[in-house]
């Protein structure tokens, strides 16, 4: 006679291992974002295009928010209203992350990542450093790109119903 496989519960068995790698897949691109940050810093000084076929590379500071929103704001001010954002999407996403598709999961890894990486950016008082514009959209940074694709792959993620984050589909 043959046994029939044990039934799971949808959610892994050991949340602590996702919520770990969302950690660290996320500290691992806010890594990656802040190393290439410093190189535009290092090799382009104010001023300075490097034209490229699809982007111009050219080194800003961008002392607000998205899109240069609350730049007249005082830098405490939006260290701290973007420290608390921050700190409520990582709980809400190491909370969820067991629970995550892993489209959400990867989502969550790369919004993360991108929102930390900025956030460590603009710890020294001078703004998000931005590098990568395209002519017809304001100066971006790749922490930048990481946000905007995870929050859509995060709700690609959330809106395909039924999936199993244990089996992965």
């Amino acid at each position: 006679m043959s046994q029939a496989a044990p039934v799971r519960d949808s959610a892994p068995s050991r949340p602590w291992i996702r919520r770990g790698g969302l950690l660290l897949g996320a500290l691992l691109l806010a890594g990656a974002d802040l190393l290439i940050k410093a190189q535009a810093e290092a090799g382009l000084s104010r001023g300075e295009v490097i034209e490229t076929p699809l982007l111009t590379i050219k080194l800003l500071y961008n002392t607000g928010v998205a899109f240069s929103l609350g730049a007249t704001l005082p830098t405490g001010f939006v260290v701290a209203g973007t420290g608390v954002i921050i700190a409520a999407l990582l709980s809400w996403l190491t909370v969820s992350a067991p629970k995550m598709s892993r489209t959400s999961f990867a989502g969550g890894i790369l919004v993360a990542g991108g929102a930390v990486g900025n956030f460590i950016d603009r710890l020294d008082g001078r703004g998000v450093v931005d590098y990568l514009h395209s002519g017809w959209f304001p100066t971006f940074n790749l922490a930048d790109v990481f946000v905007t694709l995870g929050v859509a792959v995060l709700v690609l993620g959330m809106l395909r119903p039924g999936k199993d984050p244990e089996n992965g589909t």
